[in-house]
């Protein structure tokens, strides 16, 4: 019988494709759909990380000779994944198989312009021949449409599942600033340090979180340097309960990124009725209207990230009525309730229903 196949990082990579991928699991979508998921990805050694391509393209030609593949699901994000996954998207052309090309990437169009004219050209055909394109937000579905001929690009955003609510912290306690994400200058880590800098000159207790992984030691330092201790804490990459805990000990939730996709951390603080304060970059700007479910401060705008910071520390209730407020928004958006059914609708236009029981 033939299979959906889809195409990704390992389900514990660290990142935003195996965070959705997990939500789609943890949904039902693969049992569903009988799908076949193949890692080409996964985190480790770069010798490791050529083995596991390795094997995943020799199990692909497997199911490609054997005409087991009734559709290709490529999750693919920038640099590397793109030039990893355009083999296989391009057996699959060849083949003649359908195929979707789910786009994660926040800085794709970064991507796009570095490369030279034969990059480019391979970028574009890629995407005009894509069954389906799938970007995370209406401006990305744009911008597609200013480097390819495809007609067929849709505009899914990413789900998150809503956890039952709780009451968490009090909300007249302001205990912690909390950012989940790779840290360096993209995400903008240094300007929410700054930021958090000046925000404690109004409320002095408050601590700033940060979970991921990138420029660990950097930030150590800064902090170091600054004589922080423990009111700057490094949580590392954090999944399962950790996350879970650090969502309910948080007060706001902050990415003052300078691109992005559709960050799947900016939901799931949402989901769990945290205010949000993030930058007007890629999809964010159709999750969070300035005001009302948080705050949107242009990329390095360091003393409104400060001044919004403040406020929202210095003033429960409006903490409050934001975090209600976006997490109305997911349950109306955003939610796997709502995201998979138009996943699967696509499958089924591309010839793929749930086998039957």
């Amino acid at each position: 019988m033939k299979k959906i196949v889809m195409i990704g990082t390992q389900f514990g990579t660290m990142g935003g494709i195996s965070s959705v991928v997990n939500v789609y699991r943890a949904a039902g979508l693969f049992e569903k759909f009988d799908i076949r998921y193949i890692a080409t990805h996964g985190d480790g050694s770069a010798a490791g990380k050529l083995r596991i391509a390795a094997l995943a393209l020799a199990a692909y030609l497997k199911l490609l000779l054997l005409s087991r593949i009734a559709l290709l699901h490529i999750h693919v994000s920038s640099r590397a994944s793109f030039w990893r996954k355009l083999p296989f998207f391009a057996l699959a052309t060849l083949w003649r198989v359908p195929t979707i090309l789910h786009i994660h990437s926040g800085a794709f169009d970064q991507f796009y312009a570095r490369q030279g004219w034969l990059g480019q050209r391979l970028i574009r055909w890629t995407l005009d021949r894509a069954t389906r394109v799938i970007v995370l937000s209406h401006s990305w579905r744009d911008w597609v449409g200013t480097v390819s001929a495809n007609r067929h690009v849709v505009a899914l955003y990413n789900p998150v599942a809503v956890p039952a609510w709780s009451a968490a912290q009090d909300p007249a306690v302001a205990a912690d600033i909390l950012m989940l994400g790779r840290l360096g200058r993209p995400k903008g880590t240094y300007d929410l340090l700054e930021a958090w800098q000046l925000a404690r000159q109004a409320v002095p207790s408050v601590t700033l979180s940060l979970g991921g992984d990138g420029e660990r030691e950097q930030v150590a330092q800064w902090a170091a340097a600054h004589q922080f201790g423990d009111h700057v804490r490094l949580l590392g990459w954090v999944t399962g309960d950790n996350k879970e805990h650090y969502f309910q000990s948080a007060s706001i939730y902050a990415l003052p990124s300078y691109s992005e996709g559709l960050p799947m951390s900016v939901l799931e603080a949402m989901a769990r009725g945290l205010p949000v304060i993030s930058t007007p970059v890629g999809g964010i700007p159709e999750a969070i209207s300035h005001g009302v479910e948080g705050y949107l401060v242009a990329p390095g705008d360091v003393p409104a990230l400060a001044s919004h910071l403040a406020q929202l520390l210095a003033e429960p209730a409006l903490r409050q009525r934001m975090g209600e407020a976006g997490r109305r928004k997911v349950q109306a958006v955003f939610s796997t309730e709502v995201i998979l059914p138009r996943l699967e609708s696509i499958y089924r236009e591309l010839g793929c229903e749930p086998p039957q029981a």
